[in-house]
């Protein structure tokens, strides 16, 4: 096993106030020391990677997507209008989704989060058209042959729009097959490849296009395997509205009584909470994925982020998906999240080291992860490096705060379990200039349908 310095990087944020000032020891795929500033290594050392120029960052961690998205970005029918009018139109084009198309979409996906800094990725895909019932199989092994963490949400729709629900009844599936799939790939993927990359999550899609029944299903089905549940929730007052309507209850309530208000639940958005459903929220150690700019896109309203945090809930971050977006670039949405949460915050109530922990370590604690989101010895060895080498950074004093108030979008160089993914901004997986002309030939396929 080699043992690689990282040596004197530029800055260094941890995500647990641990002195990494001279930077960190990795051992095959793990951190094995941190090197305190004024300190050396006591490890012997093989490697020594120059970190000088470089701000050196835990693996950021998304956790919440819809990889297929990126196939309609920037489209024209859909732009401008509020989600549930929004997914109305996308819905009907979405439903003309091909496997290769998706396979290039997943792609294309994670290999823009990657070349932001992004070592962890949660998909939410609930889209099953005709011909694309393995479309979780094929997202992990896109996942594998890149060599990313991955946690793979098998979502789900059973209410159609003639059941009183919102998508088109091409794309909804039955509750049997859902249930039976999703055992299916638990069993095939959730912890089962050698280098601990892929996990599953069981994700019906929203109160607004799955049955109690399922929701109760999933939470039991989820409980006996001890994975994850995830879904979307308090995006809108539209959806509170909806679940007054269908259920007599506030979306909250709704979750409560189906079982999920729980720790193996995380909830992508999380916006309008009141007060005593925050409390509730935190009570239950159930988490958030704050989003946001797909909730500025949206016009959905601003995460009570300082409010989740204080009453116990993990709160992360997540990119959402590439159509409300519209980019798959998690390190953009750092510097999102901290001019967003400036809007409802005094300026000293959230600050950037804040928006940096709800993208490691808050992600990580929100899927349940306590082998990344951090640099701490024993921790994966996922990470990322960023260089201040741009018109935009010039004059700036404070490394760490200029990586995130000058907005840095590209990383320098990135780490999975040991294993350089991205060095001098280059992907090494491939060729990213040929996969963006499948991408966009796949794209306008999908589209001209």
């Amino acid at each position: 096993m080699t043992t690689l310095w990282l040596k004197f990087p530029r800055a260094v944020f941890t995500a647990n106030n641990l002195d990494a000032g001279n930077g960190i020891v990795i051992r095959d795929d793990r951190i094995v020391e941190l090197v305190p500033a004024n300190g050396t290594p006591t490890s012997e050392i093989d490697e020594i990677f120059d970190a000088s120029e470089h701000v050196l960052l835990p693996g950021l961690v998304n956790t919440h997507q819809h990889f297929y998205q990126t196939l309609t970005r920037a489209c024209p029918p859909a732009m401008n209008k509020r989600l549930f009018p929004w997914l109305q139109t996308l819905y009907p084009i979405w439903a003309g989704l091909k496997p290769e198309q998706h396979a290039l979409a997943t792609e294309l996906a994670m290999v823009e989060l990657l070349l932001s800094g992004c070592t962890t990725v949660a998909d939410h895909h609930y889209l099953f058209p005709a011909g694309l019932e393995n479309a979780i199989d094929s997202q992990a092994e896109v996942a594998l042959r890149l060599g990313m963490r991955a946690t793979l949400t098998r979502g789900s729709m059973s209410l159609s729009v003639e059941d009183g629900g919102l998508p088109p009844k091409s794309v909804v599936q039955t509750e049997q097959f859902i249930l039976d799939d999703s055992e299916r790939l638990i069993k095939t993927w959730h912890q089962q490849d050698k280098d601990g990359l892929l996990e599953v999550a069981l994700a019906p899609c929203s109160p607004f296009s799955v049955t109690q029944d399922i929701m109760q299903a999933s939470a039991e089905l989820a409980a006996r395997y001890n994975v994850g549940l995830h879904t979307h929730l308090a995006e809108t007052e539209d959806e509170n509205n909806f679940c007054l309507r269908m259920f007599g209850q506030r979306p909250l309530d709704y979750l409560d009584s189906v079982g999920w208000l729980n720790n193996r639940t995380w909830l992508a958005h999380g916006i309008h909470f009141n007060d005593e459903e925050i409390t509730r929220l935190g009570k239950a150690g159930t988490g958030v994925c704050h989003c946001p700019s797909s909730n500025m896109v949206l016009a959905s309203g601003i995460c009570r982020v300082k409010e989740l945090r204080e009453a116990g809930s993990p709160v992360g971050l997540g990119v959402d998906g590439s159509a409300s977006n519209d980019h798959s670039n998690l390190m953009q949405e750092v510097r999102q999240a901290l001019l967003i949460q400036r809007l409802r915050y005094e300026a000293d109530e959230f600050t950037h080291e804040d928006a940096l922990h709800l993208a490691t370590k808050g992600s990580a604690q929100v899927l349940r992860r306590d082998d990344i989101g951090e640099l701490a010895i024993g921790k994966k060895a996922d990470l990322a490096l960023f260089k201040l080498d741009e018109p935009r950074f010039s004059g700036s004093h404070d490394p760490l705060g200029a990586l995130v108030l000058c907005g840095a979008s590209q990383a320098d160089a990135v780490m999975i379990n040991g294993h350089w993914k991205v060095q001098n901004k280059q992907w090494l997986g491939g060729d990213i200039r040929e996969l963006m002309v499948k991408h966009q030939q796949a794209a306008q396929a999908l589209f001209q349908a």
